[in-house]
């Protein structure tokens, strides 16, 4: 693996903690650790933790994991700055950061079990520093989109699969079981997240778990979905009609939303605050009549992660910059019907935007 990339994302953290008055920043949560380092993207559960980076503001880094992951370290890792612990992880990261003169060390709040936490705290004294890492990964590179890029055309090829293999009698499970199998089959390395498959009332679910509802004749079926493919994340949402003749309230509803989606696409541009993006789309449903039933944000950052900054929200403060890729899901739901989503990927770009 060529690490070069990773250590040139480590020379852009450094110039960050120069700034911040950090003589170096205890790197935790698994998705920054792989961003500068290419080791370990995953981390089994909340207080378990495959390794830890220290990366030092005077150039030298470090790199912390147990006996489980030593090959998989040394593929992306020198073995002079390798620390394998068991039991003496605290001690270990504590006295390789005494030796090399750290005296303010920053840490992700997000991503430090409590028990470390305070472990650590017994005989350091630490600096909550966060985002940090995210402030870098927010703006993808060549490479990332490239690879971005891959997942979501697996997506394109997934639902045009699964869309001819709609037919009344088919559970909600069954469906999700066979787009995981598609995505298996045809070169993704796992799922992004658990599809999401919602039937009739269920679709009113943003968020619904496939179970065995039956597919039905002149019913709709919304479906959410993505892949991880060379590393990156894809996220993709789709509502069809099982049958040849749509309602006229699934043509209405869907044709609001694909509208609100194509009016925040419309404007996404460098410059743009994410919140603007949401309002325009919002405001396409107030117009309608319809806004209490879009009950969730437009869409989020992805990338490593299927949710990552920036978010597209009423709530959101950023301002879109050329390199971020966002989500634009608007959707309508009512509890006694079901619900519509329909979700692009687009990228930011110089002059405006990619749908991807």
């Amino acid at each position: 693996m060529n690490t070069d990339i990773f250590t040139a994302r480590r020379e852009r953290l450094r110039r960050t903690l120069h700034g911040r008055g950090l003589d170096a920043l205890l790197v935790s949560h698994a998705a920054n650790r792989f961003y500068l380092s290419g080791f370990e993207l995953h981390d089994a559960q909340c207080n378990e933790s495959s390794g830890w980076l220290l990366v030092t503001a005077s150039g030298e880094d470090h790199l912390f994991t147990d006996p489980r992951y030593v090959d998989a370290a040394r593929r992306v890792w020198d073995d002079s700055a390798l620390h394998i612990y068991s039991r003496d992880k605290h001690d270990l990261v504590l006295a390789t950061a005494q030796s090399l003169k750290v005296r303010t060390l920053g840490f992700e709040p997000k991503a430090l079990h409590l028990f470390d936490y305070d472990k650590l705290r017994e005989k350091t004294d630490l600096t909550g520093a966060d985002n940090l890492v995210e402030a870098l990964r927010i703006i993808k590179d060549q490479d990332e989109l490239e690879r971005m890029d891959a997942a979501i055309e697996l997506n394109h090829r997934l639902f045009e699969h699964i869309e001819t293999r709609l037919e009344p009698g088919r559970t909600e499970a069954e469906i999700s079981w066979e787009v995981e199998k598609f995505f298996r089959e045809n070169g993704a390395e796992e799922m992004a997240f658990s599809t999401i498959v919602g039937v009739g009332p269920n679709a009113a679910l943003p968020h619904a778990i496939p179970g065995q509802t039956e597919l039905r004749d002149n019913e709709l079926v919304l479906i959410d979905t993505g892949c991880r493919c060379l590393g990156y994340n894809s996220d993709q949402t789709r509502t069809f009609w099982v049958g040849d003749t749509p309602s006229d309230r699934f043509k209405r509803t869907m044709d609001l939303v694909r509208a609100s989606q194509q009016t925040a696409i419309d404007i996404i541009r460098p410059g743009l605050p994410c919140v603007e993006a949401y309002e325009a789309a919002w405001a396409v449903f107030d117009r309608a009549g319809v806004a209490h039933q879009f009950t969730h944000g437009l869409g989020h950052g992805i990338g490593l992660e299927t949710h990552e900054p920036p978010s597209l929200s009423r709530a959101a403060s950023c301002i879109l910059e050329p390199g971020m890729v966002v989500t634009v899901e608007p959707g309508l739901y009512d509890p006694a019907w079901g619900g519509i989503r329909w979700e692009y990927q687009v990228v930011v770009t110089e002059d405006g935007c990619r749908v991807m």
